[in-house]
């Protein structure tokens, strides 16, 4: 059986950066979000974020998976959201249109800014680069029916 000490000089160094972070985000996490392992495998974790109370997602709970690729932080986590949503930037597969997990990602970032900037998303849509042009379309052209369809989503698969 090997020791702690011995099991911590054989991660590798995208492991040791995963768990640092899961260290930062348990002792302070970003509000209204939460995220972890799944189970015993680092690089698969679970998130869960608050519907921010200044949206139409207000009261919904919502799941995501965060996968780390072997070559984190170099490359970006894979997150989807498991909860629909209605959401232009956010299709029904649970794919995130979000410029820093894509182009803008840097090593610099950590799950915790992902899961500020995927809240922010929810206060605040982008629907001039939008996953589902007709959620964006709606989001332009009449807010008020938007924001009840989302509600509503919300209420449906979020609660």
């Amino acid at each position: 059986m090997t020791s702690p000490n011995t099991s911590m000089k054989s991660l590798t160094a995208s492991a040791k950066r995963i768990q640092k972070e899961l260290a930062d985000i348990t002792v302070d996490p970003p509000p209204n979000c939460s995220a972890g392992p799944k189970g015993d495998n680092l690089y698969e974790w679970v998130s869960t974020i608050m519907g921010p109370t200044d949206s139409p997602y207000h009261g919904g709970v919502f799941f995501l998976d965060i996968n780390f690729p072997s070559d984190y932080p170099f490359k970006p986590p894979k997150v989807l959201f498991r909860t629909r949503i209605y959401h232009c930037n956010i299709n029904n597969n649970g794919q995130i249109c979000l410029d820093i997990l894509k182009e803008n990602w840097s090593p610099a970032l950590t799950v915790s800014n992902v899961l500020l900037s995927i809240c922010s998303l929810l206060t605040d849509a982008n629907p001039h680069d939008p996953l589902v042009g007709s959620i964006a379309q709606q989001y332009l052209s009449d807010r008020p029916a938007h924001d009840k369809t989302a509600s509503e989503w919300t209420r449906r698969f979020a609660q």
